[in-house]
């Protein structure tokens, strides 16, 4: 099986690939589903971000707050460490999981799609890697269509590598300027 992990800075494409590869049938997994579910109310790692961060990050219902965990953990650093240290073992050990059930089910090709898929050195554990990228100016469009706001843009810039960087480190470099149908035959050059 060829094995691909696929990353890209936020407002990037990654969403937008991931339906792509699917409607063509192949095996998608991304991580930021991954990270929703097993922070779930009665899950483990719900229990430990309640205990590190206390009640306030929960909602009345019992389910995190995400919007209030995010303003506390990209206003601080270690604080974000604190929290990635609970989730992303978790986050690996279930993709990990995928990846080997797609191999004895002899899938030919799989993509899992891991946002800090440097920042975790997670790039060893893939045949090859592609980063999604796209202007500056066009990233910040997507994420003020999103209702994000100039502050929160740049925290999460901030907790991540820079676009160039990722790009760099990349097996393969999708420009996703342009409308989904150049995205999806820039991705098919890639992973036929």
């Amino acid at each position: 099986m060829t094995l691909f992990g696929l990353t890209g800075g936020i407002g990037m494409g990654k969403s937008t690939a991931a339906k792509l590869l699917a409607q063509r049938g192949l095996p998608v997994l991304d991580t930021d589903t991954i990270a929703r579910d097993i922070v779930a109310p009665g899950q483990p790692a719900l229990a430990e971000i309640r205990a590190r961060f206390g009640p306030a990050i929960l909602t009345p219902d019992g389910h995190l707050d995400r919007a209030r965990l995010a303003d506390l953990v990209f206003a601080d650093p270690a604080a974000r460490h604190q929290l990635e240290a609970i989730l992303h073992p978790r986050i690996r050990a279930v993709w990990t999981q995928q990846t080997e059930i797609w191999r004895t089910e002899g899938r030919p090709t799989a993509i899992v799609i891991i946002p800090l898929l440097f920042e975790t050195a997670a790039q060893t554990a893939f045949d090859a890697t592609l980063c999604l990228a796209c202007s500056a100016a066009t990233q910040l469009d997507r994420l003020r269509d999103r209702g994000w706001t100039p502050d929160q843009i740049a925290a999460r810039n901030r907790a991540q590598f820079a676009t160039e960087k990722k790009m760099s480190l990349a097996t393969y470099v999708i420009w996703t300027e342009g409308p989904p149908a150049i995205h999806a035959a820039q991705l098919h050059r890639v992973i036929p």
